[in-house]
């Protein structure tokens, strides 16, 4: 039933009305990531009566979140993401039914979490579960609304979703393979502006409310650009022709099968990833060397004797590295496991290399806890 005071702005809008409305609050939509792009998205589709709403995230808030993430206040510090947003949106709508899932999407449970649903919000930060949820959506013909930041920049497209000549497209038909580790840095390195996931968050559950009601014209094939800084937005037409996607899942049972994170070049196997407390033991014996791969303005500092040498200088400084043992560091760990494998190709097997599980972040939260 239908709360007409509620909604009353909406259902008096000329080609929305009642019809539009119920169509929202017969809506399903899981929203994967509760970051800065969710946080909008999940405060949008409550306050407009989608009637369900599922939230996936297995990351608790840091203080580091609040500049962007503004469903959370400093009271939700350390407190798991959906804990704190179920609070504050089932206050905001009390109509709307939650299911909540406290854990990282995986090809284990991604299939069971999205069956009951019309249609995703990937407001994910990283490439493993973005090319995941895409292979997933795809194979179980479910609508995905995708969205990314890179500092001043976003992105909004739609795929899974027929155009008028009945055409769809996904993620892989702009980018068939994922990027190498570290090629790409996420906001944790390159950083973002505050209000930019908001906005690219805003527009995702925009999409999604024209897809659920067929109203206006969605970015069915289209990718849309946004730039913060001059405004300027740019909408490409995405090919759907079928592109030779060797690395694309053929069957259900061959995604549950798939390891993501190596497909798409995060943590692998051919360079050890060190934990926190073992670097700290490690980085006290006088035969170890710690580079810092970061840029020299990045913040914190590394409070212990290490060399610093930013990644895309690392190859041409190999001769200031004179130890055997050697441990890459950088913020988020995607940046030292890149440098690691680049001086594990060049140095040879004479040097033990390995990285830092996590960057400075994990050992900063380690060291927090």
């Amino acid at each position: 039933m239908v709360n007409l005071e509620r909604y009353d702005r909406q259902i008096r809008l000329q080609n929305f009305g009642l019809e539009a409305q119920s169509k929202l609050a017969s809506a399903k939509v899981l929203v994967a990531g509760a970051g800065g792009l969710g946080c909008p998205a999940l405060q949008y589709l409550t306050a407009m009566g989608v009637g369900t709403i599922g939230l996936a995230d297995d990351d608790e808030v840091a203080l580091s979140n609040l500049q962007r993430q503004i469903l959370y206040t400093s009271q939700d510090i350390g407190k798991r993401k959906t804990d704190a947003a179920l609070e504050r949106l089932s206050a905001m709508n009390p109509a709307v039914n939650f299911n909540i899932f406290s854990e990282r999407i995986t090809t284990k449970n991604a299939v069971e979490m999205m069956a009951d649903y019309d249609l995703v919000l990937d407001c994910t930060d990283n490439f493993p579960t973005r090319y995941l949820l895409d292979d997933a959506c795809r194979l179980m013909k479910k609508p995905l609304i995708f969205g990314a930041i890179y500092q001043y920049e976003g992105q909004v497209a739609i795929f899974n979703v027929a155009d008028q000549q009945g055409c769809t497209s996904s993620y892989r038909n702009i980018f068939p393979d994922p990027p190498a580790a570290g090629e790409v840095p996420d906001c944790n390195e390159a950083g973002v502006l505050g209000v930019l996931p908001g906005i690219i968050g805003l527009i995702q559950a925009t999409e999604a409310v024209k897809v659920i009601t067929g109203i206006g014209d969605a970015l069915i094939n289209k990718l849309m650009t946004f730039n913060v800084l001059n405004y300027q937005t740019t909408i490409f037409e995405i090919p759907t022709e079928n592109l030779a996607m060797r690395n694309f899942p053929s069957s259900l049972a061959e995604f549950k099968s798939m390891d993501y994170e190596l497909h798409c070049g995060s943590e692998a196997n051919d360079i050890t990833a060190i934990s926190p407390s073992l670097f700290k033991e490690l980085a006290a014996h006088p035969d170890t060397l710690v580079v810092d791969v970061r840029e020299a303005d990045e913040l914190p500092k590394l409070d212990l004797p290490h060399l610093s040498i930013p990644l895309s200088q690392l190859t041409k400084n190999t001769q200031q590295i004179q130890q055997r043992n050697i441990i890459i560091v950088c913020q988020s760990g995607k940046r030292s496991l890149a440098g690691a494998r680049m001086l594990s190709e060049k140095m040879g097997n004479d040097y033990k290399i390995s990285h830092l599980e996590g960057g400075i972040n994990n050992l900063n939260k380690e060291c927090n806890e």
